[in-house]
This record gives structure tokens, sequence and C-alpha cells, in this order.
């Protein structure tokens, strides 16, 4: 029996475990709306918490970390630890206020608790801004199983997405989010176990800690510092977002449904326990996978998100691989279903709330939800950058942190914002995420958004607690801003700014001390004189003829499918069509020996993907090329440039999905008097290939 069907038999197996533990809450649900949403608020703590963890992580952490640790190396260690702090900081104040407002007001949606009754106006923004940035983070889920599917099977990412919309809306009409919570249950415990043995078996093939660390080393030496090099707004702020990040927990409206199922402070208390006991070897794990993965994937167009699967690809058997494969997919799609029935509560509860209690429309909403998430993933096939499931939650998790958790604390403190108080927090912190996550691409701006700027949680919290302030000082100036808490003397706040400054300062000092300098040849990203060499490859997706009639365009679509496995983890930078031709044209007369011979006809070929377009009129045998990146500086010497940038040049964003061919054929006749002429058109011979480019680059001494 062929690895290939094993690896899918062991895929099979698993996943049909996994949806037999969530098919198995029927047997114990109840048709009622709480029921589905909350789970009749007696989930076991240990449950709830595993299910959190998988929820807060799935996809980003076995997708979308692993290759922000690929890319990073040690400085990742910074997002592990300090964002774990800030989750730590959401479940011991956030959560509680959260679990006992649930409880008292019988809430089911996040959006629910920035208004004091249901239905009011905030929590209608509140639901409508929940549903957009959760429709995003569950089309991220869609795409990360699809990501992994294409990597371990061979599959189509799309192919992998259309399976996950099946389950998702499977999971959620078998048991509601009780479903959901066993299956995250039963997946994360087989995760825990298949990682540890991917994490001992990778060790070994890079000669455990001392190897890995030598041979990061000699990678690049900026791969084994804490500090990245090249950060545009120093670090104290570049470590504030990812505290933020993990703050920002609270704000996660899948994550908190797992809090409102439970029935008292001390399940949460149990519930916060397990929760740390669970995510911090996973974490410990994923580290040492995505750095393992950074030295045995050293090709220069490797797709750092395919570590994981990757790297189960090239050191564990097919049994081991279909283990990964399943828990992976199922991470994704239970906590896409998290998210989905999230947006459901949301939509029921705030936004349409009389249909709260409705349980066949509630189950509607779920499909169109699903649906429409389906869509944003497919969609983000198509857009540059779009497939990126690091970037997608990103996005999603900071928008969401910045809405919900402002509004969280201020209520927490006891602080009680009207209608439009609340509405212009959150509206000031959409607003700060959108422009600082997507403004500079728009105006051609470098990005300020990446891992060497700032993530959107500073920007976007930052205009939501300015907003607070602003308000309260300009409408109700004899309010304390801190709610139940006073400001405290000058001599109290001096204290408290020298006790954060200073902090502050020592920390950027460090950093400048012992930071690799951005304009050294051994940091990646530091400007100067770069020898670039590469090798061009094609691959087929389309092989054909077709006849095209005088004065008529025949158009070919083809799929980046059609080149299977092949393309996996190419950097694919171009396509290009052959057309090769024989005029056909035929005289017939006496006076055809003295007239005018054959003449060629006129033959052009039109290539176009997403956007970009190439004509050109051909002769047999020539190619029209469409080109997404800088072929000219292939085999030369540039200068005063930085290796990311010249990365930027020659990474391709494109060449994922459909890909069209217009062939069109003006036909010329020679002839004259007394010779009859005939040619009706022209047929044409076509190869449609896809450009993948493998490249290298060297700093010039």
């Amino acid at each position: 029996m062929s690895d290939e069907i094993l690896i899918l038999l062991s895929f099979l197996l698993f996943m049909g475990i996994f949806a037999g533990v969530g098919l198995a809450s029927m047997r114990v649900k109840e048709d009622t709306t709480d029921d589905y949403l909350v789970a009749g608020r007696g989930m076991h703590p240990a449950l709830a918490a595993l299910s959190a963890v998988s929820t807060w992580n799935s996809g980003y952490m076995f997708i979308g970390f692993i290759g922000f640790i690929f890319i990073s190396g040690y400085s990742a260690l910074w997002i592990a630890v300090v964002s774990t702090i800030g989750q730590l900081v959401a479940w011991i104040w956030l959560y509680k206020y959260i679990q006992k407002e649930g409880q008292e007001r019988n809430l089911r949606s996040l959006s629910s608790l920035v208004s004091s009754k249901s239905g009011a106006p905030e929590a209608k923004i509140a639901a409508i801004l929940s549903v957009f940035f959760l429709s995003i983070y569950a089309a991220a889920q869609l795409t990360a199983g699809g990501v992994a599917l294409k990597a371990m099977l061979g599959s189509s990412e799309i192919t992998g997405i259309l399976i996950g919309f099946v389950l998702v809306v499977a999971y959620c009409y078998a048991g509601g989010i009780r479903a959901s919570i066993w299956t995250d249950a039963a997946q994360s415990c087989v995760m825990i176990v298949g990682s540890t043995i991917l994490c001992l078996v990778a060790l070994g093939k890079v000669g455990g800690l001392s190897g890995l660390h030598g041979t990061l080393a000699d990678i690049d030496p900026n791969m084994v510092n804490v500090f990245p090099s090249g950060l545009k707004f120093g670090v104290t702020l570049w470590i504030a977002a990812f505290f933020l990040g993990g703050l920002g927990v609270a704000g996660q409206p899948q994550v908190v449904s797992r809090i409102m199922t439970l029935n008292s402070d001390k399940d949460r208390k149990q519930a916060m326990v397990w929760f740390f006991v669970w995510q911090t070897p996973f974490i410990a794990l994923m580290l040492i996978i995505g750095l393992a993965s950074r030295v045995v994937f050293t090709a220069s167009d490797f797709a750092p998100e395919l570590g994981l699967p990757q790297m189960a690809m090239e050191t564990m058997p097919a049994f081991g691989i279909g283990m990964i494969l399943a828990s992976i997919f199922a991470a994704t799609m239970s906590t896409a279903d998290s998210q989905v029935l999230a947006c459901t509560a949301a939509i029921t509860d705030d936004i349409k709330p009389e249909w709260r209690d409705d349980h066949k429309t509630t189950k509607k909403v779920t499909l169109v939800v699903a649906a429409f998430a389906t869509a944003i993933s497919i969609g983000g096939l198509y857009v540059p950058g779009g497939d990126s499931v690091f970037k997608l939650v990103v996005l999603a998790v900071y928008g969401l942190g910045s809405i919900f958790v402002p509004l969280l604390v201020i209520r927490w403190m006891g602080y009680k914002p009207d209608s439009k108080h609340s509405i212009v927090m959150m509206v000031s912190a959409f607003t700060a995420v959108i422009l600082w996550s997507m403004l500079p691409a728009i105006m051609g701006w470098k990005s300020v958004a990446g891992a060497d700027g700032i993530f959107p949680s500073v920007p976007g919290m930052g205009a939501a607690f300015a907003a607070h302030f602003i308000m309260n000082a300009v409408r109700t100036p004899d309010v304390s801003s801190l709610g139940r808490y006073n400001w405290p003397d000058r001599k109290k706040i001096g204290t408290f700014a020298a006790i954060i400054i200073i902090p502050m300062a020592g920390l950027e000092a460090t950093y400048l001390a012992t930071a690799p300098d951005a304009s050294s040849s051994s940091a990646l990203g530091g400007v100067g004189d770069y020898a670039i060499e590469g090798t061009y490859s094609y691959h087929v997706l389309a092989d054909d003829s077709t006849y095209v009639n005088d004065g008529d365009t025949v158009d070919i679509m083809t799929n980046s499918d059609a080149a299977g496995s092949e393309i996996n983890g190419k950097n694919i930078v171009g396509v290009r069509a052959t057309l090769t031709f024989t005029d056909d044209e035929t005289q017939q007369g006496l006076p055809c020996s003295f007239a005018q011979p054959p003449q060629d006809d006129d033959v052009s070929g039109n290539m176009m993907h997403y956007g970009f377009e190439q004509s050109s009129p051909t002769q047999s045998g020539d190619s029209v090329t469409l080109e997404w990146h800088d072929s000219s500086i292939i085999g030369t010497t540039v200068s005063n440039m930085s290796e990311s940038e010249i990365m930027m040049m020659l990474d391709g964003e494109f060449g994922i999905g459909e890909h069209s061919l217009g062939i069109s054929v003006n036909v010329n006749t020679g002839g004259g008097a007394g010779c009859t002429t005939t040619d009706d058109g022209e047929e044409v011979a076509y190869t449609i290939e896809l450009i993948s480019l493998q490249y290298t680059i060297e700093m010039v001494s």
C-alpha cells in the first residue's frame, strides 16, 4: 500500500473519530437556542478550557505562528511570552466580569456586554463589527485547512475550503457549541501527542537543541538574536502590541462564548488553570518545530506557513502524517464553527433580537454566515496576501480586541458609558485598525503593521481609550473617567510614570546595544550591495489546440490546480502561453503562379490573471509572458538596497487561481486576378505554463 493511501486512510480515521465525538453531542443536546449557543451554561471547566485553547490558537498556531517563527527566529519568543501574560490578565479580571455579567443577565454574545440593555444601538454596532471581523477570522481558519490539505494531500486549497464549509455546517447543526467544544477537546488531546512526537523527531533531525542553535546561526545570525533588526518604532511599542494582543483574548467572541458556558466563578478559575497548563506546552512545541523547519527547509521559495505540515511530511510515517493533518484540519474547522456560532449569537441577540428564541431561524443564520465566511476565504486566494493565515488572523484578532477590550475595561472599572460614548469608542478603534493595516498598501507606502512595525492593537486600543478620555472630559467632566476609581494626585502620577518610563528606557537602550544592526551584512533586510541569481522553472497548466476563425477571439480558461502538487511551496512569478501554428491558406488557378504568394495571418495572444494583462502579436513558437516580479535584477548586482526589499521584488504574490488566454486571428491573403484564395482562420496549438523562480541573494563584500 502506497504512502499516499496510508496518509489518506489515517486522515479519514482521525477525522471520523473527531466527527463522531461532535455528533455524539446530539445525544445530550436540547433543541433550544440557549443550548445551541451556550450549552445551557453547564460545561465542564476542563472541556471549556481545552476548547478555548484550540479555538484561540488553531489555524493561527499551526500555520500562521509557524510561519512567523520561520521568518523571525528567536525574536518570536516575545509574542509567545508577552501575549501569554496579556491572556493571564484577561482571565483573572476581564473574564471574571464577563462570566458574572453573562450569568446574571442571561447574555449569549460578547456584543451584548457593551450595553446595559438588549438591542441598544451600541450593541447593534458591536454586533455588526463582530460579524465583520469574525467572518474574516473564520475565513482564515478555512484557508488554514485548505493550506494544510494542499501541502499534505496535494488537493487544491478551494477543495479544502469547501470541505471545511460542509464540516462547519455539520458541526453547528449537530450540536451547536457543545459539538464544537467536544470536538476541540478531542483533537487538542490528539494534537499535543502528535506535536510532541513531531517535535522530538524534528530535534533529532537537526542535531538537538545545540545543533538547532548552531545551524540557525550559520543560516543567519539574526535568527538567534532575541531582538529583531530594523524596528520602525522601537522595541517597547513592538512588545506592547503583543501584550495588548494577548489581552485581546477577552475581545474574541468565539473564546468568550466558552466562558459563557461555565456556571460559576469557581468554574472559571478551574478553567483558567486548565487553559494555561494546556496552552503553554503547545506554544513551546510550536516554537521548536517552527525553528526546526527553518533549518530543514532552506529553499528560497519555500512558503514559511507550510512549515509544520511539511515537517510532518519530511519526518513522520504515513500514519502520523494523517494524524497531524486531521488534527490541524479539525482544529481549524471547529474554530471556524465557533466563530460562525458567535456571529449567529451577535445577529440573533443584538442585530435582530426578535430572533433570539427562534431556533429554526437561528440555524438559518448560521448557514448564511458560514457561506459568507467561505466566500471570503475563496476570494482571499485571488487577493495579494489574502491567503496569508497570519495576516488574516492579526487583522481579525487585533480588530476585535481593539473594539471590545477598552469598553470591557472601563465597564469592569465601573464606568457606564452611554450609547454615543460607546459607539465613538468602537468606531475610533475600528477606524484606527483599518487605517493602520491597510492605508500604507493603498497609498503605496511601506507597511507599518508588519513584523518590523507595530501590530494594530496599539493604535486600535489607543484610539479607543483616547476617545473615552476625550468624551468623558467634554461630556461628563464631573464623572471620573476611571469609574469607581479616582485619579491619583500628581505625586503618585509621577511615580507611576517613572515606573513605566524607566523600564521602557532600559528596554530601548538594551535593544540599541544588542539588536542586530539593520545595515549590517548579518541582518536580514540590511542595506548593501547584493548579487542575485535565479533559476526559472515551468509548470504546464494546459497543452492543446483550437481553431480560430478570421476576426474571432477564442478564450481558453485554466486553473493553477491543473499543475497539482508540482507547484506546492513554489514562488510563482508569472505565466506564459506559447503559440504554434502554420498558415493554411490555399490558392487555386493558373494565375496563382504569378500572383502574390500566401500571406502569414496575424495571430496574437492575450494573457490575463487577477487584473494583470499582457497582449502581443506572435510568430509561430513565440510566447506571451505575463510577470508580476522584477526579472530585470536576476543575474545582476544591485546597490543600496535591503535584502527584504529585494525579496519583495522577487516574491510572487499571485499565480493561484484562474488564468485566461485569448487567441485572436486576422487573416491575410495573397493571390490576385484569377487566383482564388481560401483562408478561414488558423489552427493554433497552445501551451500555458506557470513560471516559478528560485533565487539566491548574496551580499557583495
